[in-house]
């Protein structure tokens, strides 16, 4: 059987993007420049951009291809070659170019891109804000975090109706998988089917935002207070330096107005200033004194060259290099309740956009002096301490011990690691997000070194674009009980399937679970959702199995702005 997906870049998120389509029964095939051990047929070895690899993949006869390699460079070429052999062929492409991304998408049909970055940072910002999200959902025009809920003995759900739990627009339930016999979320809900234990329902809550980041006049008060300290430590060497530079010329004028009767303190200040900076001036002072004036003079021209010279390093040091950038980032960094981002990459930068748009405070503590996101933070005006966050002195520098949380996200598994450990050993109670690679030794970190969060960013985004290679243009991402669920809005056509007909009929036929309905006035919820009628123009929000996702795709239009996806991996 040809292959219906074909994925290029079997790395981490490839490979996981490629299992999960064949864990759905889709026939997919990969393409990698390297054979991977236990693939003998099911992958084709070879260079991605090259014509003769992808025709060998049947890239002709095949419906969608997932470009998944880290090289965007390589992924560009790759979305050239397929279009030029297969016109019509859907693409879905990673890349990390939001912007550029977002004109291919305007630019040729069938095209969508998607940011393993801007997917995954979502659920580490949401695991620091004390959420277990497994995956992320766009509703009501916010992000909103899913968690699963495992219903054992103790569970305060136990036992409990789920026609309880559905009215709310606050918590929406988004799928239902019950321990024993199968039945569909809407049809238990309205047969007031209660909770068991080994239940298992994944719940959308809608996020906890700050109205205003204002701050109050305590404290701004608290922050000059602070600037002024942190002022005092990073000048001190400059203060005392021109301290001493203040002193010689003082002292050198009481020499030659004390010692010299016929020279008035205004003319000893004027030639003591311009001899030891070097200005000159009223050189007539010295010409007729005796020669230990002279002698003494000539020694304060040597001590002033020296002070002076050290004070001008100094001072130029301060204003023109980075000690008055450290001292500007150490004086803004909050005093508590903030959240410690380390590493300022794609995920990080994506992470503390995240959380200030939350309305919390932010700090970024990043080793790169030139990184290319220093813009776009300074825009947002999080302070940013230029450092290793490996080291002590650098965390203590961003008040770890009164943090919120701390979240390490460099590119490095074991400096990620470092990080995290050395905060824990400032701060032994302080909640740690840490970003690792492998997903494997992901759950082995978060085992034994007690952190709260160890995430995959691999993990996390392969099921979204496993969604996407399905049909549908993805917000969120996850998987559970190893089933691909997907949500999306639908637009009803008066072709549609659905028109005409309650959301509750076809949600129980079609094993789908409504949201909300868009209407040209309204928004439609709870109990009241049920109950409507689908009709043309109407836009439903659903959440549906990913193996029925086809039958909703050929009958469906998709609205290029309502869309979203969620799933978990276990």
């Amino acid at each position: 059987m040809r292959a219906r997906i074909i994925v290029c870049g079997l790395d981490s998120t490839g490979y996981k993007i490629l299992c999960l389509l064949r864990q759905q029964g889709v026939p997919a095939l990969g393409i990698h420049d390297r054979p991977i051990p236990g693939e003998d047929t099911g992958v084709v070895v070879g260079d991605q951009r090259s014509a003769s690899v992808l025709v060998q993949a049947g890239i002709r006869e095949a419906q969608t291809l997932v470009v998944a390699s880290a090289d965007e460079a390589k992924n560009l070429a790759t979305l050239m070659q397929a279009r030029v052999l297969n016109p019509r062929i859907r693409i879905v492409n990673r890349l990390f170019n939001t912007s550029l991304g977002d004109r291919l998408d305007q630019t040729l049909p069938d095209h969508v891109t998607m940011s393993v970055a801007a997917l995954a940072a979502p659920v580490f910002a949401f695991a620091a804000l004390g959420s277990q999200a497994i995956g992320q959902l766009r509703l009501f025009n916010q992000t909103w975090p899913i968690n699963e809920e495992y219903i054992s003995d103790r569970h305060p759900w136990r036992g409990r109706k789920l026609s309880d739990l559905w009215d709310s627009r606050s918590r929406m339930m988004i799928y239902y998988l019950p321990i024993g016999d199968q039945i569909d979320l809407v049809s238990a809900v309205l047969t007031g089917k209660k909770l068991e234990v080994g239940d298992r329902l994944l719940i959308g809550s809608k996020p906890n935002v700050r109205t205003s980041s204002h701050k109050s006049w305590l404290q701004k008060i608290v922050t000059i207070v602070t600037k002024v300290r942190y002022f005092h430590r990073y000048s001190r060497s400059v203060l005392l330096v021109a301290l001493a530079l203040i002193a010689t010329i003082f002292a050198t004028t009481i020499v030659y107005a004390g010692l010299q009767f016929n020279v008035s303190p205004i003319d000893a200040l004027y030639f003591s200033m311009g001899m030891i900076t070097g200005a000159g001036g009223q050189e007539e002072v010295v010409e007729n004194s005796p020669d230990s004036i002279k002698l003494f003079t000539s020694l304060m021209m040597l001590v002033g060259a020296a002070v002076i010279g050290i004070w001008y390093a100094l001072l130029n040091d301060f204003i023109l290099g980075t000690r008055f950038r450290q001292l500007w980032s150490a004086a803004s960094v909050p005093q508590a309740g903030h959240y410690i981002v380390c590493g300022l990459g794609g995920v990080g930068v994506q992470i503390a956009t995240q959380l200030h748009s939350y309305g919390h405070e932010v700090v970024i503590i990043e080793r790169d002096a030139n990184n290319r996101f220093l813009n776009a933070i300074k825009s947002l005006k999080i302070p940013i301490i230029f450092g290793d966050a490996g080291l002590s002195t650098t965390l203590k520098a961003a008040n770890v011990e009164n943090a919120e949380a701390l979240l390490s996200v460099t590119s490095t598994d074991s400096a990620n690691l470092e990080v995290a450990l050395n905060a824990k050993g400032i701060a032994p109670r302080i909640p740690v997000v840490v970003r690792y690679e492998d997903a494997h030794f992901a759950q082995m970190a978060k085992q034994i070194f007690d952190f709260k969060s160890v995430l995959s960013p691999s993990e996390i985004v392969a099921p979204a674009f496993a969604a996407a290679a399905l049909g549908g243009r993805i917000l969120g991402n996850g998987i559970t009980a190893d089933s691909l669920w997907i949500c999306l809005a639908t637009k009803i056509t008066p072709e549609h399937p659905f028109c005409g007909k309650l959301a509750r009929e076809v949600a129980m036929n079609a094993d789908f679970v409504p949201l909300y309905i868009e209407t040209a006035s309204q928004t439609i919820h709870g109990w009241n959702l049920l109950d409507a009628t689908l009709d043309p123009g109407d836009l439903l929000y659903l959440t549906i199995p990913g193996s029925h996702l086809e039958q909703i795709w050929r009958v469906t239009t998709m609205p290029d702005s309502s869309y979203a996806t969620t799933i978990r991996a276990k």
